[in-house]
């Protein structure tokens, strides 16, 4: 008996000692994120939180608001995409609730209605008028309930990959963030669930961006590093489990959608896929146009399909007056 209480005790102090230098590491980690990816934009208070955006192009022409997906931030826009939309466009790319530096009052607000709630309030503090949402994978769901919940005022959807059905499976790349406890979310994103997100981002992005390769430059100039922080992983883990709750009831809205649009998707696309988060709205009054060979990353790897696609939309859908003329 005595044996066996040292050897308990014994892994015990061993089991607080690399939890331990799993916190201070995950500290590091996540200085390092911030420093390679600093707050880009300003901050608009709304209600159980903040919504963190940049603003780009000429405010007086059709406004488009771009909506990043799961595990993203507004720089998978500003990759490329921003730059050249502003040129004949107003531009809004934003972080959503709770993600990059976005922030949000409880994992509670995850939801699907929650997100589009704080990013319609967001929209209407910023009198953008007749938007064109933008939305990839997630944030294509998150379009989607907007559009749903205010019909009436934005003019159109153009939707890169998005989820728009309930999913058979959580890809695998996407497994570890479905944890339902916030408290247990917030333990492991303290401890090791980001030292192991660095141990495995190699083979994660690979997964997430087949069959194209992840750019080299993704950690700085796509704002992947912020990936590094805990405040990610719970975000993450948060949306993963509030897109799984609320996506079935939204699926069945879609016979009321009344806003216009189109939907953009990868053939080769491993993490959505294009028959039933895609073809399925054609039904709905979203044409959906394929890329043979492509992806999921389309915002990132298909910047010239994506330009051209979200051009299309814009023209198709109606303009207010004030931008008619």
């Amino acid at each position: 008996m005595t044996i066996l209480l040292s050897v308990l005790g014994t892994l015990t102090v061993l089991l607080l000692a690399g939890l331990t230098l799993s916190f201070f590491w995950t500290r590091k980690l996540a200085r390092l994120g911030e420093v390679l990816t600093p707050q880009a934009g300003q901050i608009q208070v709304v209600q159980d939180g903040s919504i963190h955006y940049i603003e780009a192009g000429n405010p007086k022409k059709q406004t488009l608001v771009l909506i990043h997906g799961l595990s993203g931030q507004l720089q998978h826009f500003t990759y490329g995409l921003v730059k050249r939309l502003s040129q004949d466009h107003h531009v809004i790319a934003l972080d959503r609730p709770g993600c990059g530096y976005s922030t949000r009052a409880s994992d509670d607000l995850a939801t699907l209605p929650e997100q589009a709630r704080m990013i319609a309030e967001f929209l209407t503090l910023k009198e953008a008028k007749d938007p064109v949402l933008v939305g990839h994978s997630l944030g294509g769901a998150v379009a989607l309930a907007i559009a749903l919940d205010n019909p009436r005022w934005i003019a159109g959807l153009a939707l890169l990959a998005p989820l728009t059905h309930p999913l058979r499976g959580a890809p695998d790349v996407f497994k570890p963030l479905q944890i339902r406890s916030p408290f247990v979310r917030r333990a492991l994103a303290n401890t090791i669930a980001v030292p192991m997100a660095q141990h495995t981002a190699s083979a994660a992005l690979t997964a997430v961006f087949a069959p194209e390769p992840c750019p080299e430059d993704f950690l700085d100039r796509a704002g992947g590093a912020l990936g590094l922080r805990p405040k990610a992983f719970v975000a993450a883990s948060a949306d993963a489990v509030g897109a799984d709750i609320s996506i079935e009831h939204q699926s069945t809205r879609y016979g009321d959608l009344r806003t216009p649009g189109a939907i953009l998707f990868g053939t080769d696309d491993a993490i959505l896929p294009i028959a039933e988060q895609g073809l399925s709205m054609e039904q709905y009054g979203l044409r959906c146009e394929k890329l043979d060979g492509l992806g999921h990353m389309l915002p990132i790897t298909a910047l010239d399909d994506c330009e051209g696609f979200i051009r299309g939309v814009s023209v198709s859908t109606r303009l207010p007056a004030s931008l008619s003329s």
